[in-house]
């Protein structure tokens, strides 16, 4: 067993999510949204505490110790992944008509659309958790408010702008490891298993973080090739609670992820927090018995959390999560899987806010594999060729075009 990993670090984390994690955590944003829940940066007071000394494995068991089952607070996020405006093509994609809109008679409240805001830009949230089946997360728009809601069985979510609700329902009889990963517990702990010995974890001195005293734990990959810098998790001292949340690139410049509490309280949140009742007039879209939104023959451009309609197009996904492989390891691992000779278009091809999209991501690339298109952001970069093979990590592009020519 690698350092610091747990015992059950090789299960697959995805099948230990429960149904309502598609909601809480929506896989589109989903680091991105894990940091919103409690991984999350902080303006940090001037002067650093001055506290016990404390080794890197002490702290990674102080966390998995951490009992905090209730909290409320302010969380500010900073997403930079050097991605273009997405609110142009959100809205070409999910058929126009303002923030938040869906095409057909789908809702804006659906929480796997509305929460690709959290992709970029800076926003301003409120959270508040009480216990395994109680958490709320309101994200402040400047004329509107949505809220996503889990309330025992229920899960709600609400856009005031459009007075839209979405609804599903989670089963109550579902084992301890199906829980939602809501709490900054539960997310570090999962973090924490892709440390292995390809990292290097230190403690690096100490903060302020929302008003707590805090440790600095500091994870860095030790081999190149990984578009990781380093993730800095700035843990309560006490509590053991992760309190702020730091991904730097190894390109340099700006965190990709900067997300944390401005203000927390670990006092027990008034029950009425957690209370959904869908306003008069509120257009309500209920979740189908298959997981899935119900939709109708108009609606399209649903990027739900299965990923099944890829640019409109079922067939994609079908080939990637069957035949997903893992080439590697640690840090600069990478998923391949085969589309089934189906690539992606052009630019100009695609046409529209997606064509711009598609070019404003793709550096072409070739080598023994043939032909492709490198799709780049700061952080996750995504070869895939011209007879629609795949290949995605948090590595470089010389690291995909590498991958592709061994693979031939």
């Amino acid at each position: 067993m690698a350092p610091y990993e747990s015992d059950d670090s090789t299960e697959d984390l995805g099948s230990r999510r429960r149904k309502a994690a598609r909601y809480v955590v929506p896989v589109a944003v989903v680091g991105v949204a894990a940091a919103t829940i409690g991984l999350v940066p902080a303006l940090a007071d001037s002067g650093d505490p001055d506290l016990p000394k404390i080794s890197a494995q002490q702290l990674i068991e102080k966390i998995a110790a951490s009992d905090v089952e209730q909290l409320s607070g302010t969380v500010k996020i900073t997403t930079d992944l050097g991605l273009p405006d997405l609110g142009g093509l959100e809205n070409s994609l999910m058929g126009g008509g303002g923030s938040g809109s869906r095409s057909g008679d789908g809702s804006s409240a659906d929480p796997t659309s509305k929460l690709t805001a959290l992709a970029s830009g800076t926003h301003t949230l409120r959270v508040a958790a009480d216990g395994e089946d109680k958490q709320k997360l309101s994200l402040l728009e400047d004329a509107a408010e949505y809220s996503l809601i889990h309330n025992g069985k229920d899960v709600w979510g609400y856009d005031s702008g459009s007075n839209e609700v979405f609804h599903a329902t989670t089963d109550e009889s579902s084992s301890k490891e199906e829980e939602v990963p809501a709490t900054p517990k539960d997310l570090t702990e999962d973090a924490l298993k892709a440390v292995d010995d390809t990292t290097s974890v230190t403690v690096e001195g100490t903060a302020h973080v929302a008003g707590r005293d805090a440790y600095r734990l500091v994870i860095k990959p030790k081999d190149s090739g990984s578009t990781v810098g380093q993730i800095t998790v700035a843990v309560d001292a006490k509590t053991g609670l992760p309190l702020k949340f730091t991904l730097t690139p190894a390109s340099g410049g700006a965190a990709v992820v900067d997300a944390g509490f401005t203000q927390i309280s670990y006092a027990k949140p008034a029950a009425s927090t957690f209370d959904f009742t869908p306003p008069k007039g509120a257009k309500v879209t209920e979740e189908d018995a298959s997981g899935a939104p119900e939709r109708h023959s108009g609606d399209s451009g649903d990027f739900g959390d299965s990923g099944r309609d890829f640019a409109g197009d079922e067939d994609f996904a079908k080939g990637g999560p069957e035949g997903l492989n893992v080439i590697g390891e640690g840090w600069t691992s990478i998923a391949t899987f085969d589309t089934g000779g189906q690539g992606i278009p052009s630019g100009s091809e695609a046409g529209g806010a997606f064509g711009g999209f598609l070019d404003s991501l793709g550096d072409k690339a070739s080598g023994k594999f043939g032909e492709g298109t490198v799709f780049k952001t700061r952080l996750i970069n995504a070869l895939i060729t011209d007879d629609g093979k795949v290949y995605v990590g948090a590595v470089t592009k010389d690291a995909l075009v590498k991958a592709a020519n061994e693979a031939k």
